[in-house]
């Protein structure tokens, strides 16, 4: 749960007082005239009234206004947008800005810990007010711009085959936490294939069984109580989190309570549990994540116990966020080591993710003007911010995912709102492909982003999304359905294909609420979700459902957070070796014999498997000699083709001979099962 975003962030603006104006107080951008600028300031005084609610402008607490006016024609926002940003010197120093409309109401606003706020908005015409708050000004002045600019262009979308979903939520007798899901964390035991879902307290188990479609869900609750090991297990918790290393099976659970955490880890998919020391000495007092993987070559610390992966578990501390190492499999910490401070990020942060070599990665959605990884090569000893240069603030968490080679996958919602992924391949010093994925179904706001990867170039992109552009945190007049969807690359994330995982069953309707407690009761989904793969790489995941009962055909909100797992159920997973196959086989082989003693076999070529067989073809060969191979062509799922080829002409009367058929003789279709190509008969020449 967001502390610092509920001190920097409100969801609507009050005056009680006039703000005082800008330097000029006034200005204008058009299609001819695109740049306006201004300056405001020296701030002394803080506002910080939106830690309670509404922000309150008075010469008690200042405010500072400019009025804009945008001159665009009409159609002018198909392929531009209006970018206003405010800046100042200080990287300790904060402010927050919000764009208002002639009415007074907040269209947009940026009020994280990023320096320079940026806001990008549709360049309708019309007069605003670009208000900036001093949340902390230190004495320092602004610089404001606002500008017309051009639309980035996105790729097209991947051509390949959109993976689909079923959803799956426990049932209600299982724990009261059932509907208490919000931050709900995901993991899968790789060695048994059970599904690990943390929803506040309550730590369930799903087993899943695909020998019907759709697939059963099995849910126990598995919890770390103090009967079952866990002498802190259940307690009512700041922030809970859990992660399951692939690797081993482990998994950990773990409750927030304060600068300290009350962690556990199973070897049992919950059955029972160990304590732990929970984290590391003077680590944060919010946004807690644990992970875990190998260890970078050469470290100079090595795993003190039999366990082979380092954890990791870090945490934000409002002026800075740290990360504790764990060479004992988690049992006991060192010390927390600073990722980085408010000079260089904002103290919220992503969860931390380790690639197969051991980089560290913690994502931050505001590092500057940009959203960033902090990375660490040297098993978190030290740590390098590394920043999207094509990026933009947001209000959620960015997120990442590492392919098997070492290839980082970044989703991130941008200061539009937009869903949006990029790829770096050198540990984040650059980053390519940056595109918004949400643009193919017209989605407009997103939040919540989750990142998994397998194949060093397949990824899964998780969101929850509205087709409704506009303030989407405004309680009172944001009217948005939200929906669960999930983008796939096949490519190193070249393009993106993205489907709706709940198109009939909206998440939440109306408002989301991302500003920490201040929020009203829109804030039912918290902060973030969570997303993994199985064995097989199926991509999984962990949601809350805002929008149950009577909200889900229509009715009204309710704003519950049922625990609910979107898992993949058709479609190429994240591992190629997973994919579905061909498999040709020789159905049926006959031969027959003419009178003048030629003869003839005739076989059936079927594909038995579950895609399509390009390029296959039979070959006869009679005593081992080939004689005749069928042209190369395309088989479906499930469908044959009957193949005759001649055995030869006059051959001896009264002989016999073998007669083999072999579907694609030369090994050019990769198959699910090469051992049942061959079928055998004899032929008499009578």
């Amino acid at each position: 749960m967001a502390l610092v975003a509920a001190m920097a962030a409100a969801a609507l603006v009050a005056t009680s007082v006039a703000a005082q104006a800008a330097t000029p107080a006034d200005g204008s951008v058009s299609d001819t005239s695109t740049t306006t600028s201004w300056t405001a300031g020296p701030f002394a005084v803080p506002n910080v009234t939106g830690t309670a609610g509404d922000i309150t402008c008075s010469a008690a607490t200042p405010c500072d206004d400019y009025t804009l006016k945008v001159d665009t024609p009409a159609g002018y926002g198909d392929g531009h947008q209006l970018k206003v940003s405010v800046d100042w010197t200080q990287a300790a120093a904060d402010f927050d800005i919000y764009l208002l409309d002639a009415a007074g109401n907040v269209l947009s606003s940026s009020a994280s810990s990023a320096k320079p706020e940026t806001m990008i908005v549709p360049p309708d015409a019309g007069t605003y007010t670009v208000r900036v708050v001093p949340y902390a000004p230190l004495g320092d002045s602004i610089r404001g711009t606002a500008t017309l600019t051009s639309t980035p262009p996105d790729p097209a979308p991947s051509t390949a085959t959109r993976p689909t979903y079923g959803t799956y939520a426990p049932p209600e007798s299982l724990s009261a936490d059932v509907h208490n899901a919000g931050e709900p964390s995901i993991g899968v035991n790789h060695q048994t294939g059970a599904v690990m879902y943390q929803a506040y307290t309550s730590t369930f188990k799903a087993t899943f069984d695909d020998a019907t479609a759709p697939a059963k869900a099995t849910w126990s609750d598995v919890s770390a109580t103090a009967t079952n090991g866990c002498l802190g297990g259940s307690t009512t918790s700041l922030d809970p989190i859990l992660f399951t290393d692939h690797q081993t099976g482990r998994t950990f659970e773990s409750q927030l309570a304060g600068k300290a955490a009350l962690t556990c880890y199973t070897d049992d998919d919950g059955t029972s549990w160990h304590n732990t020391t929970g984290s590391g000495i003077n680590s944060g007092v919010d946004h807690q994540t644990i992970g875990g993987g190998p260890l970078p070559s050469g470290a100079s610390n090595l795993p003190t116990t039999s366990y082979p992966n380092a954890v990791y578990y870090c945490s934000q501390d409002i002026a800075d966020a740290s990360c504790a190492r764990s060479l004992d499999g988690g049992t006991t910490y060192g010390p927390a080591v600073p990722m980085y401070s408010l000079l260089d990020c904002g103290g919220l942060h992503g969860h931390v993710k380790v690639a197969p070599d051991g980089t560290v990665y913690v994502p931050n959605k505001g590092c500057g003007a940009n959203q960033a990884v902090a990375v660490s090569t040297d098993a978190g000893t030290t740590w390098s911010v590394r920043p999207n240069p094509s990026s933009t603030p947001g209000d959620s968490d960015p997120s990442v995912g590492i392919g098997s080679g070492g290839t980082v996958y970044m989703g991130y919602q941008a200061a539009d709102g937009s869903a949006r992924v990029a790829v770096s391949h050198d540990q984040g010093r650059t980053w390519q492909h940056d595109q918004n994925v949400g643009a193919q179904l017209g989605v407009k706001n997103a939040v919540f982003p989750a990142v998994t990867a397998g194949d060093d170039d397949r990824a899964a992109f998780a969101f929850i999304g509205t087709t409704t552009g506009g303030n989407y945190q405004d309680q009172a007049t944001f009217a948005g359905v939200w929906h669960l969807y999930v983008a796939t690359t096949y490519d190193g994330g070249q393009t993106w294909g993205t489907v709706d995982v709940t198109p009939n069953d909206p998440v939440q309707r109306g408002s989301i609420c991302t500003g920490g407690t201040t929020c009203g009761n829109d804030r039912n989904l918290l902060d973030f979700m969570d997303i993994t793969t199985d064995a097989d790489g199926r991509v999984l995941v962990g949601y809350a459902d805002g929008c149950t009962a009577v909200c889900a055909s229509g009715g009204a909100q309710n704003y519950d957070a049922l625990a609910s797992i979107a898992r993949q159920s058709g479609g190429l997973t994240l591992r190629a070796a997973a994919d579905p196959q061909p498999n040709l086989t020789v159905a049926s082989l006959s031969t027959s014999v003419s009178a003048n003693r030629t003869g003839t076999a005739t076989a059936v070529l079927t594909n038995t498997g579950a895609a399509t067989a390009k390029g296959s073809a039979l070959r006869v060969l009679l005593d081992g000699v080939a004689v005749g191979t069928s042209p190369m062509t395309d088989l479906a799922p499930g469908e044959s083709r009957t193949v005759t080829l001649s055995l030869g002409s006059r051959l001896a009367k009264g002989s016999s001979h073998a007669v083999l058929a072999v579907a694609d003789p030369d090994q050019l279709v990769a198959e699910s099962d090469e051992a049942d190509n061959k079928r055998a008969t004899s032929v008499t020449v009578r």
